[in-house]
């Protein structure tokens, strides 16, 4: 079992936050794509981060978003479609979705082309508009 296993979401959401930040992008971008990946609704996202749970407890009761599958290419030098542990491919999703984000990938793309990507792009227009 891998450490990053019972380390707590909380404990490594500001390193992923800094990291989007510094190119850029925001908290609440960050916290859509996690919040595709995984399902929860931006409250259940923050109470899994003041709870302290877990990675292994976070994605246990996370809806993991059905075009997740779509996430390909390669972290740490390894692709992510080929884990073969399912916590593990799941955190490296996750990273792999951080990682685009910060290098400035259009949310649609980042979102792997979702409906969801497609309400942000609407609202974003919206207020840059007003």
């Amino acid at each position: 079992m891998s450490r990053i296993f019972t380390t707590s979401v909380a404990s490594v959401y500001p390193l992923y936050l800094a990291k989007v930040e510094r190119k850029g992008r925001t908290r609440a971008e960050l916290d859509q794509v996690i919040c595709w990946l995984t399902g929860y609704d931006t409250e259940a996202l923050a109470r899994r981060l003041d709870d302290g749970s877990s990675f292994e407890q976070f994605f246990a009761e996370a809806r993991l978003n059905e075009h997740a599958n779509l996430i390909t290419g390669s972290i740490c030098g390894v692709r992510v479609e080929s884990i073969d542990d399912p916590l593990m491919q799941k955190i490296r999703y996750l990273d792999k979705l951080v990682d685009e984000l910060a290098k400035g990938k259009p949310m649609a793309k980042v979102l792997r082309g979702s409906a969801e990507a497609d309400d942000a792009a609407i609202a974003h227009q919206s207020d840059t508009v007003g």
